[in-house]
């Protein structure tokens, strides 16, 4: 059980990162990836929000919207179709308390993060890591530990990048290439390296 945790939690890291692979997220990837403390503060933002909004969306996945009759094995009732609708609202939910917190105790970070902060509502790779834990037939603390692997993973993409662009502005690109060109040029080799890794973990955990 553990090393399958282990497996699932660095997987979402390394090899099926929401951002580098999946292309997930990518608006606040772009966005909020020029300075390190911008991107440092949105990804533990976005750790917070996939953790939580998982551990309250599997619960009312299993229980409320598309429950499991343990003596047939058959759906009692099936309302998966509101699964969307009903992620998204808690989503957002969390989303609003994370940006109270941040607005009272931390107004130079909630500053910095701009529109940004409350487009983590809309942010596909939070919706994204909750439906694909359903979807992947995971149990609740696998569920957790994929969230929070895939928020750490945001975390090193955001970060990784954060360095990159760094580099970036001392750069002096064609003048064709100035501006976001050069910088989805960086990010498209950012994702490549992560390919390295594919393969790594299912042998390391196996």
């Amino acid at each position: 059980m553990a090393a399958k945790l282990a497996m699932i939690f660095f997987s979402m890291i390394l090899v099926d990162n929401y951002v580098l692979v999946k292309f997930l997220g990518i608006c606040p990837f772009l966005g909020v990836s020029k300075k390190l403390n911008s991107a440092f503060g949105m990804s533990c933002a976005v750790i917070f929000v996939m953790t939580l909004a998982t551990a309250v969306t599997w619960p009312i996945q299993t229980y409320l919207l598309t429950p499991v009759d343990p003596a047939t094995g058959e759906l009692r009732w099936d309302l998966g179709y509101l699964q969307t609708i009903v992620f998204i609202l808690i989503i957002a939910v969390l989303v609003q308390l994370v940006e109270i917190i941040m607005k009272k105790y931390m107004p130079p970070l909630h500053k910095a993060l701009g529109v940004y902060l409350p487009l983590i509502t809309t942010n596909c790779a939070v919706l994204g890591v909750t439906i694909l834990n359903i979807d992947n037939g995971y149990s609740f603390i696998e569920s957790i530990v994929c969230a929070a692997g895939a928020g750490v993973g945001f975390l090193l993409a955001m970060v990784l990048f954060s360095g990159v662009r760094k580099r970036l502005e001392d750069a002096k690109p064609p003048k064709c290439f100035e501006g976001l060109p050069i910088t989805l040029v960086a990010a498209s080799f950012t994702s490549i390296s992560f390919m390295g890794f594919g393969g790594i973990i299912e042998n390391i955990f196996s």
